[in-house]
């Protein structure tokens, strides 16, 4: 089996991605972190110690997009032109899904831009909340679709 990401000396290396040609790309990941109805409803109500729940984890999805390359070791920093964030309430769990879409015109793909934004924008409601309900659950972490490169588009099917 030939590896992407190992040398003829089986070292790790990065794939050299400067053959290929600039494409638009897009990806969209998602999560959802079940929690407490006391949890929820602070957060819903602005009531947390630590200040804006919502609006908090959208900068951080948008600061682990931009980040991902440097916690990723294979992945490429990008020049993104691109990061959207949106917050679904689903009070039935309680909890919140949270959608990341990122953009750029490159050599290789932003899935795991959009995968790493989600996760940490998941991640900074748990943080923030933890003083309320330490027992939630972040669940689901998922591509949703791509679009652009060799691979072509990719669209999650619902079950």
């Amino acid at each position: 089996m030939n590896l992407t990401h190992i040398d003829d000396n089986d070292r790790p290396m990065m794939v050299d991605v400067s053959a290929k040609n600039e494409t638009k790309r897009v990806a969209s990941a998602s999560g959802i972190i079940e929690m407490s109805q006391e949890a929820y409803n602070a957060i819903i109500n602005n009531n947390v110690k630590k200040g804006p729940v919502l609006q908090t984890a959208v900068i951080s999805s948008i600061m682990g997009a931009k980040k991902t390359s440097d916690l990723i070791p294979m992945c490429h920093p990008l020049l993104l032109t691109g990061i959207n964030c949106d917050i679904e309430e689903l009070p039935e769990l309680p909890g919140f899904k949270l959608i990341v879409t990122v953009k750029l015109n490159g050599k290789t793909g932003v899935e795991m831009e959009a995968l790493t934004g989600a996760s940490v924008g998941l991640l900074t409601i748990y943080d923030m909340v933890k003083a309320i309900d330490k027992s939630m659950v972040i669940k689901n972490v998922q591509l949703e679709e791509k679009s652009g490169g060799k691979s072509g588009d990719f669209k999650r099917k619902d079950i």
